[in-house]
């Protein structure tokens, strides 16, 4: 089987295509990545240029991996989203846990609660509560008198989704999926141990960075903001008087978090923005890192408060990824490490089933992840079975089930 995931970002469009195995295991057969500057903090600037970009993009991957593409997972971020926990209590009077009892928690919740202005991009049970006691999984066949459904929902205004929607109706390629661009990430380079014993997963990418938390392998919160690399460049780009392509080779050649003695005596010429050609300045290192350090303290400091408004902080996880092209900046996870209090990593695709060694690149993990998305794991079996699908057809479907079952 193929399954293939499409980014449209800010600075790049990428595309991976995966070849499913019978035995489960993955196989990338190409991941094409191309600079593209039609998007603004997510908005479309130029749709048809867009448009015919991604369509070169989609000929090249069939090209490169030698398959045809006719459906896509597409990779949504999820800026000035609202994320929603809610739950549901139903008493069962000693006896055994069934389906029934399940489902009727279920419809005392608000699962099925439809918002105009908003697509709901994600919406799941994350945990089980029975009689006091936390379940990751079903609780089908315990006994117990109260049984608690704890639900996480994520919110999106209708009109990003139906931007991207737009953009894919024209290439004629049907969306099997489409998967919040902070869980996408985390797919890609997160182990089955980590999303286990619970991990945070930051990506750090050109105009957003993203994050997203896992326990006991749920994905239990995603979120974004719109700050990412690009401003750590127009910073430099500023602080200097530099072009921005200049502030971009000081960025990845110069910049580091952790300071050294050194650092104030390590002399670098730059170009500066002037009316005579070929002006240079000198400056040390150490400005750099000056600029750089308080704008990554700032994105970081920005994701723990995202994490404190949740109370995701009061669950104490000790894992921290950094993935993304962000998470290339010298010294970063030492930097991490300070504001998580955490063990902090940086996250790359996983290498069991990338063979090309250009792949194993943090800026891709975005891409990887979201052709790596599997509904089925993503939603649990009991509303898979019974009340997603009738969810989409509408009240009518919804009703009929209600009935069946209460």
């Amino acid at each position: 089987m193929i399954k293939v995931g499409l980014n449209i970002g800010n600075s790049k469009i990428s595309c991976a295509v995966l070849e499913v195995k019978e035995n489960k295991n993955f196989k990338l057969l190409s991941c094409e990545s191309y600079p593209s500057k039609n998007l603004k903090k997510n908005l479309i600037t130029n749709f048809d240029e867009l448009l015919n970009e991604i369509k070169l993009l989609i000929d090249e991957s069939e090209k490169k991996s030698q398959t045809k593409i006719n459906s896509i997972n597409l990779n949504i971020p999820i800026i000035d989203s609202i994320s929603k926990y809610y739950d549901s209590e139903v008493q069962i009077l000693k006896n055994e846990i069934s389906e029934l009892d399940v489902k009727k928690a279920i419809n005392k919740s608000d699962f099925f609660t439809v918002n105009e202005d908003y697509y709901e991009l994600y919406n799941n049970i994350y945990a089980y509560i029975l009689d006091n006691n936390i379940l990751s999984n079903s609780p089908i066949g315990n006994y117990g008198q109260n049984l608690k459904i704890l639900f996480y929902k994520i919110l999106i205004p209708i009109k990003i989704l139906n931007s991207y929607k737009n953009i894919v109706n024209k290439l004629k390629v049907k969306v099997d999926n489409f998967v919040p661009l902070p869980l996408s990430s985390s797919l890609a380079v997160m182990s089955d141990d980590e999303k286990t014993i619970g991990s945070i997963c930051i990506d750090l990418g050109h105009s957003n960075t993203s994050v997203s938390v896992f326990e006991n392998n749920n994905f239990i919160y995603g979120d974004s903001i719109l700050v990412g690399s690009n401003n750590i460049t127009n910073d430099i780009a500023r602080g200097v008087s530099t072009t921005i392509d200049s502030a971009e080779r000081l960025k990845t050649l110069y910049s580091s978090l952790i300071s050294a003695p050194s650092d104030e005596y390590e002399i670098i010429e730059v170009p500066i923005i002037s009316g005579e050609n070929d002006k240079f300045v000198q400056i040390n290192r150490l400005k750099i890192n000056s600029i750089v350090k308080p704008r990554v303290e700032e994105t970081l400091e920005m994701i723990w408060q995202k994490l404190k408004q949740n109370n995701l902080h009061k669950k104490q996880i000790k894992n921290v990824i950094l993935t993304g092209g962000g998470s290339q900046l010298e010294g970063i996870t030492q930097y991490a490490e300070l504001i998580f209090s955490s063990n902090v990593r940086i996250g790359l695709p996983q290498e069991g089933w990338i063979s090309n060694e250009s792949m194993k690149n943090p800026s891709f993990s975005d891409v990887i992840g979201c052709s790596l998305f599997d509904p089925d794991i993503y939603l649990e079996k009991i509303i898979e079975k019974q009340g997603k699908k009738q969810k989409k057809q509408g009240f009518g479907g919804f009703f009929n089930w209600l009935d069946q079952y209460i």
